[in-house]
């Protein structure tokens, strides 16, 4: 028998599976995923991809000229 079968399995189970719902949920809100994303981009068009400094630099800048409802 599996781990999963019993008691205990089952709640380390569901215990790994939200922590990894919350996690995925954090970088999706925060926008930290868009840095994997686009390194993802840039490796499937062979481009080099600029530093962090100057992807989140960019992406505060389009932020801040297309502004959306936000709290602050």
């Amino acid at each position: 028998m599996t781990s999963a079968g019993t008691p205990a399995g089952a709640v380390r189970t569901a215990t790994v599976r939200a922590w990894r719902n919350l996690r995925w949920y954090l970088r999706e809100f925060t926008g930290e995923a868009r840095w994997d994303d686009y390194l993802a981009h840039c490796a499937e068009h062979g481009h080099t991809p600029m530093s962090r400094y100057e992807f989140e630099r960019r992406r505060a800048d389009a932020a801040e000229r297309n502004p959306t409802s936000r709290c602050c």
